[in-house]
């Protein structure tokens, strides 16, 4: 292939070689991806009809479930259908509308996570200051702004990669299309282009770590400072939940990306990628709710309002 013109497929990597197994990671993806809609869907409902959430953070939350579900319908499904059909292909638009939308959501998890440490922070280090500094207004303007510059990120990056002429095969060493293995198939220089922008990304990526670890360590030391155990238990059942879902997603991105070549196999590669793209969209809603006892209860509230309004009749009309 000389050029990407002349590609008009890739070819994904296969998770399995027997079809028992194909079947056992479709099942999987499936739990998996069930999980991830039933548990974001019921935060995103109970913080929309649950008006005594609507403030700063539950606004940020409801926002992070959104590029969780979006995250978790741009990869699983592909890769369901690829092991429940037993094929590998996927379309050259396609690959790249995959690229596109994963590194918006991806982009948008990360913005908002760090616009949540912020939260967290005036919270707790200035509260006084809470209602000027995170208005309607402003979480609105921050949101808007994280949303926007994931998207402008995600479209740079699609449209420079695909750019570039591809003339080493079609067959990437991912379960979904992902930059790294597309430039893997390049034949051109400019492809330093790319990894220009993406060490560009990575210090922005490190310079958000360092404000959220920089945050936490001021959230500490004014926890620290709360003479009630209530205020204790109050601050850190906001804080710790943030934490949990900022650590496994930075760690597990950081290791998959960072980890030394010597220890690199397709194994290994294979269980990084799905650890950092679709069980932290999964288990964040788990994350949140185990210690947000407001959100617990409104998703109780829920479940329960809908039990009553669409089964209980039901039980009726047969008695």
């Amino acid at each position: 292939m000389s050029n990407s013109s002349s590609i008009s497929h890739f070819l994904l990597l296969a998770l399995a070689d027997t079809r028992q197994l194909q079947l056992l990671h479709f099942c999987l993806f499936l739990g998996i991806s069930l999980a991830a809609l039933l548990g974001n869907g019921l935060v995103i409902a109970a913080i929309a009809c649950g008006h005594h959430l609507h403030s700063p953070m539950f606004f940020f939350l409801l926002n992070l479930a959104l590029s969780d579900l979006g995250c978790i319908l741009t990869t699983v499904p592909k890769a369901m259908h690829n092991s429940l059909w037993d094929t590998r292909t996927i379309s050259y638009t396609g690959c790249a509308a995959q690229v596109l939308l994963f590194l918006f959501f991806i982009g948008a998890e990360f913005s908002l996570l760090t616009i949540m440490c912020y939260d967290r922070y005036v919270s707790i280090c200035k509260p006084l200051h809470y209602g000027t500094l995170l208005g309607s207004r402003a979480c609105a303007h921050m949101a808007a702004a994280a949303w926007a510059s994931a998207f402008l990120n995600a479209l740079m990056h699609t449209a420079n990669t695909f750019s570039l002429p591809l003339c080493h095969g079609n067959a990437l060493g991912q379960f979904f299309c992902e930059i790294p293995h597309i430039l893997k198939l390049s034949c051109s220089h400019a492809k330093l282009r790319e990894l220009g922008i993406i060490v560009v990304d990575a210090c922005l990526v490190f310079g958000c770590f360092v404000f959220t670890v920089f945050s936490y360590v001021q959230i500490f030391r004014a926890v620290l400072r709360i003479p009630s155990e209530q205020g204790w238990h109050k601050a850190f059942s906001t804080c710790l939940p943030h934490l949990a879902v900022v650590s496994l997603f930075v760690s597990t991105s950081f290791f998959a990306y960072l980890k030394p070549p010597s220890i690199s196999s397709p194994s290994l590669d294979l269980a990084l990628s799905v650890l950092y793209s679709v069980v932290p969209p999964a288990l964040n809603p788990l994350i949140y709710s185990l210690r947000n006892q407001e959100l617990k209860a409104a998703v109780r509230t829920l479940m329960t309002g809908w039990f009553q309004l669409n089964c209980l009749p039901i039980f009726a009309n047969h008695l």
